[in-house]
């Protein structure tokens, strides 16, 4: 694969998995289109990410969808993901998705939040890191 397309094994099979979806979505190839969908949540990466997510996107695969989306906001990510020209095609082709991840984002951030707020507390008081009360085994 690596000598026909001049890329790596693992972007290679990326970009052809992503050209399958598309095609399976457009001729309505439901098992094809979930294969296809399931080895894209399985080979997510910094260089092929943004465009994966506008695919998903664009192709209703609110799984991959999900995935691109925990995978592009975590902080080690996200600022190399918006580094790549996958992630200006997502910001020309899907700008709507750029909204959705900024609230995934502030949403793991505040959650992150909120644990290392109770982190300590919870040691102290006995709950858990959702706030619930919880009984320790002796």
């Amino acid at each position: 694969m690596e000598e026909l397309t001049g890329m790596n094994s693992k972007w290679a099979s990326t970009l052809m998995s992503q050209h399958l979806l598309a095609a399976a979505d457009r001729y309505g190839l439901d098992r094809l289109r979930l294969l296809c969908e399931a080895n894209l949540c399985e080979d997510v990466a910094i260089n092929t990410v943004a465009t994966t997510l506008a695919l998903a996107e664009q192709h209703h695969c609110f799984q991959l969808k999900s995935v691109c989306l925990k995978f592009v906001a975590l902080p080690e990510n996200l600022r190399a993901v918006m580094q790549t020209d996958g992630f200006e095609y997502l910001k020309e082709s899907c700008p709507h998705v750029l909204t959705e991840l900024l609230e995934y984002v502030a949403r793991i951030s505040e959650h992150s939040i909120a644990i290392g707020k109770q982190g300590n507390e919870g040691i102290m008081d006995g709950s858990d890191v959702n706030g619930r009360r919880v009984k320790q085994r002796l």
